[in-house]
């Protein structure tokens, strides 16, 4: 082994480590690793950043805003209505409708998009039908991983593939090329939830009583009458700002049997009920302050019913690419800013109840929220938050530009499949450019729809894997898996790049999975003097099959609180699907693509 060789392992080794770590991000460390390369000589300064400008990485951010076209057009809901008019009240039938469709949305627009879409629509119907959300998230999103793998666009291993190969001086897949394999580890995928999966998923947090799953103690919510001397009284609804410095908020204004919206501009009145969140002691000393009186007999079993009466109570999760993963509801100022008050978090599958305005927002946390409607619908069409309820959109969605965007999604598809594959990037990006021009998004709102992480991250992964190429190391590395298994065949060949690939997608992003195993799949195919296709194939496949655990991929961590899953739910259902999908991928893939 040359000195090249032992920096580019060396780098590569310090890379996986930070990104199971996950400190620092995973998008630094894949800049981290591009001036690594460039600083130990790997990598030509002049050529440091020829990821950003990689077709692959272009056609990925370009996906991201068509989908976000397609997401901007509120056909949430109509999906929703869709499967529940299709399905009925059968979990079976919500089921196989809920992947069927999201494998197909998933083909065709980013695997996260897919995923953020039909989540309101799946959690109303949970609600709807009283079925426990863990019953179908997990499935939602394993339907949005496989069914990336049926087109070049669906996911971005396809497209850090097809730039291997180039590189790799191999003919490059086309656009409908994925879709023989795609389409069968996808039935394989259907099947096995429908008759297997399903039965290993848990039932927790039912879809009919949100507030349940979140434990809300009784100590934390306490009702107050307004006196006639208080120095509330007359003061608007929307202007009274009870106690925010000291932990509490108003959660409503009840008069009689009417709740008074929060962002009333009704006054607030004598024997007004006010019911406060926060530490009793903390609301007793303000209510003395202001001239409030306690109220006796507000009940454990009621605050459900008084907090739907008094206004909607919806979950809420952290979008993708929020820009709130970190701060805390006091850092965001989300009370006075959205007009809504967050009653409990659900922190790694975790109801917290106490001080939640001190939590540090993850993704993957979920919000129970209370608060008027109106507020909930400004709420919705926010980059940073997934409202997860059919909440009608009567602001900032743009239903009459629905056909308009499904036409050019289609017209690029079409476009796509007949344009040479060094020009897919370009009718992308022409795509992306009518979903503009045509009003769909503005271009303030295409920006907001990229995943610039993602961008980030493969860019600035791309060099090691170039690197790795360049050195040799792919080819040292490929030579001692074919030293291991290569005795029995280029199937156990095939089946080891697969369980390696899979096992590395399941701790690091699926994306740097593809970099850096792609070009050790094509060296170990031309070691062992077969056509490398099918194993770059089973390498992009494997890198889809992020079911093992949480952190495998972001469809996964945007369903793991939602769904009160633990750690261990994602193993038990992902390793028999690993397991299934390696033997179908062993015997299937050299079927459609020879050795």
């Amino acid at each position: 082994m040359t000195t090249q060789n032992w920096l580019v392992l060396a780098i590569l080794a310090i890379a996986l480590i930070l990104f199971v770590r996950e400190k620092p991000r995973v998008d630094v460390v894949a800049l981290l690793v591009l001036i690594a390369c460039v600083i130990t000589g790997l990598v030509d300064p002049l050529n440091a950043f020829a990821g950003f400008a990689d077709p692959a990485v272009v056609t990925v951010w370009t996906v991201f805003i068509i989908s976000g076209g397609i997401t901007r057009t509120g056909v949430a809901e109509q999906i929703g209505k869709f499967i529940s008019k299709l399905a009925g009240g059968s979990p079976w039938r919500i089921l196989l409708v809920m992947m069927l469709i999201t494998a197909a949305m998933s083909a065709f627009m980013n695997n996260i998009g897919a995923v953020a879409i039909m989540l309101p629509a799946i959690m109303g119907i949970c609600r709807q039908f009283n079925i426990a959300p863990s019953k179908m998230l997990m499935p939602l999103s394993i339907a949005a991983l496989l069914g990336g793998n049926i087109t070049l666009i669906g996911t971005p291993p396809n497209l850090i593939a097809i730039a291997s190969m180039q590189q790799a001086n191999l003919t490059p897949f086309s656009f409908f090329a994925y879709a023989p394999t795609g389409l069968l580890v996808t039935v394989v995928g259907l099947i096995y939830m429908l008759l297997i999966g399903y039965r290993l998923l848990p039932v927790r947090t039912s879809g009919d009583d949100v507030s349940a799953a979140y434990e809300i103690p009784a100590d934390i919510l306490t009702e107050v009458i307004v006196s006639e001397e208080s120095e509330l009284v007359g003061m608007p609804v929307n202007q009274v700002r009870f106690g925010l410095e000291n932990d509490t908020a108003i959660v409503y204004v009840r008069r009689r049997e009417t709740f008074l919206q929060q962002s009333s501009g009704r006054q607030i009145a004598p024997n007004d009920v006010l019911l406060i969140e926060g530490p009793f002691n903390q609301v007793a000393r303000l209510s003395e302050k202001l001239n409030l009186k306690l109220k006796s007999g507000f009940e454990q079993p009621t605050i459900a019913q008084e907090l739907e009466a008094a206004g909607r109570l919806i979950e809420v999760t952290l979008s993708p690419r929020s820009r709130f993963r970190g701060l805390t509801l006091r850092d965001i100022g989300f009370r006075s800013r959205y007009g809504l008050t967050v009653l409990g978090i659900r922190h790694a599958g975790e109801p917290l109840v106490s001080k939640v305005v001190d939590v540090p927002l993850r993704f993957g946390d979920v919000l129970l929220v209370q608060g008027d409607l109106q507020n909930f619908e400004g709420l919705k069409v926010n980059p940073n938050f997934i409202v997860l309820d059919n909440v009608p959109q009567k602001r900032g969605v743009r239903r009459e530009k629905a056909p308009i965007a499904i036409a050019i999604l289609l017209f690029t598809v079409l476009a796509v499949v007949f344009v040479p594959s060094n020009a897919v990037s370009i009718t992308m990006l022409l795509g992306a450019i009518m979903i503009v021009l045509s009003g769909v998004l503005t271009m303030e709102e295409a920006y907001d729809s990229i995943d610039w992480k993602s961008i980030f991250l493969i860019a600035g992964m791309l060099p090691l894997g170039a690197a790795m190429s360049n050195t040799g190391t792919a080819e040292l590395v490929a030579s001692g898996v074919i030293s291991a298994v290569g005795g029995w065949g280029p199937m156990i060949v095939l089946g080891t790049i697969f369980l390696l690939t899979a096992g590395l997608t399941s701790v690091i992003s699926n994306a740097a999975a593809t970099v850096l195993l792609v070009p050790i799949s094509i060296t170990a195919a031309r070691q062992l003097g077969v056509n490398p296709e099918p194993f770059v194939m089973t390498t992009v496949i494997a890198a889809s099959s992020a079911f093992l655990l949480p952190i495998g991929h972001q469809a996964n961590i945007i369903i793991y609180g939602m769904g009160g899953y633990r750690f261990l739910d994602f193993l038990k259902v992902g390793v028999w699907l690993t397991l299934l999908l390696l033997i179908v991928v062993m015997t299937c893939v050299p079927l459609i693509w020879p050795f």
